[in-house]
């Protein structure tokens, strides 16, 4: 982090001169000491069976919802449309981030907020109107974290995954819904931030 804010310091002054790499240096410390980032989990394992079957459920994942998203557009009206917590099974900062980018990639669903403590996703949905739509694009969700952690997760995020699938995903996934239109703060639930309860 020091030597991309030097990096960064040395360009804005515009040449490579000692005092500037200097000062880069004592100004790239000063702003990691007083703005500290949160620490990263790095944990992050490549497994090339795992890899390749996200990538193909990926690309049927693709297939199917760009069809549903055609058949909603062609179709008089507006579509329904619900904003679903889904609390994941690993919330690690890697696995989150990856579960979060396939997750908005899929048309028809995105990503609004992440709530990393929890590790909830909090994503709109285009055609849950129903109890069921939110219960499918919810276990959805619950399906493409386990194929992104079968990829590039550890043996222990891997683990984590059995208990909830023993117990049945509605109690592992700690989820919560409301409607698209709603108010944030309608629920009655929330951790006082606008958001709703991820339960």
């Amino acid at each position: 982090m020091v030597l991309g804010l030097t990096a960064l310091w040395v360009l804005l002054w515009g040449g490579f001169r000692l005092a500037d790499v200097l000062t880069g240096i004592l100004v790239g410390v000063a702003v990691c000491v007083v703005f500290p980032l949160p620490p990263i989990e790095a944990r992050v394992r490549l497994r090339p069976l795992g890899i390749a079957a996200f990538a193909a459920r990926f690309a049927v994942d693709m297939a199917v919802s760009s069809w549903r998203i055609g058949r909603h557009i062609l179709t008089p009206g507006t579509p329904p449309c619900a904003v679903l917590a889904v609390r994941l099974r690993c919330p690690g900062d890697l696995l989150l981030t990856g579960t979060a980018i396939a997750v908005s990639a899929v048309p028809g669903s995105n990503v609004l907020d992440v709530h990393r403590e929890s590790g909830t996703l909090y994503l709109h949905v285009i055609g849950a109107g129903g109890a069921g739509e939110r219960e499918r694009a919810r276990q959805g969700v619950l399906r493409l974290e386990a194929r992104v952690v079968r990829a590039f997760g550890t043996r222990e995020d891997i683990a984590a995954l059995e208990p909830a699938a023993g117990r049945g995903e509605e109690g592992a996934a700690g989820s919560g819904e409301r409607g698209g239109d709603a108010d944030p703060g309608a629920s009655g639930g929330g951790d006082g931030s606008g958001r709703p309860e991820g339960e």
